[in-house]
């Protein structure tokens, strides 16, 4: 008769089966055995997809005709754009030049009523030579004033180094008291409006002293 042992803890018979034991080698601790691991997060950004082009092309036409139609509409709208911009141009350089007209009329209407003045006075039978004289020239130094306050300048070289750049030669004549190449009259004055020439000064240009004539 067998007699089996048995564990004094109260464990299983000796002379039984071993139950089999499992290993889990390769598996992660704490993790169960045949779990898939989890897929790594995608960083790269999505691309934008580009718009699908129909296919068919009765669309294609109609999409392309669309198209020319706004190319269209916004190349008119530029031409108009363009047009009522070169009118507002021309209407507010129309308008600078008449204002600068009625500025300069303004400052030449005194002068206007003192000649008027002046011929008033002539007329007269006690009329004086030399008080009209005196009068005329006034009334030229305001004439020069007021054209002077719109850039205008008077060229009077006289006793001046001839400049063939503004004085306009018209003899030259024998000067013991002017050096050579130098303004010996003036005929008519020259102007220059906001530093560009109008007109040049007619002079007479000093050709120095004779020359003395030998005696034979």
């Amino acid at each position: 008769m067998t007699h089996t042992e048995s564990d004094p803890g109260g464990n299983r018979p000796t002379g039984g089966a071993a139950e089999p034991r499992h290993s889990h080698k390769g598996n992660a601790p704490g993790k169960a055995a045949g779990a898939e691991p989890a897929a790594a997060p995608n960083t790269e950004a999505k691309r934008e997809q580009p718009a699908e082009t129909p296919s068919d092309p009765a669309a294609q036409l109609a999409e392309a005709r669309d198209e020319a139609a706004h190319a269209q509409d916004r190349f008119l709208r530029a031409v108009a754009d363009l047009e009522n911009y070169r009118r507002r141009v021309m209407r507010e350089k129309e308008e600078l030049r008449l204002g600068a007209g009625l500025r300069i009329i303004e400052d030449l209407l005194p002068v206007l009523d003192h000649l008027a003045l002046g011929l008033q006075a002539a007329r007269q039978s006690n009329a004086d030579v030399n008080t009209l004289a005196g009068g005329v020239e006034m009334v030229l130094q305001q004439f020069k004033s007021a054209l002077a306050k719109h850039g205008l300048v008077e060229i009077n070289p006289l006793g001046c180094p001839f400049n063939p750049h503004e004085h306009e030669a018209i003899s030259h004549q024998a000067s013991a008291d002017v050096a050579a190449e130098h303004v010996l009259a003036v005929v008519r004055s020259g102007f220059t409006l906001n530093g560009r020439l109008l007109r040049p000064a007619a002079v007479v240009v000093s050709s120095g002293p004779a020359p003395k004539e030998k005696k034979g």
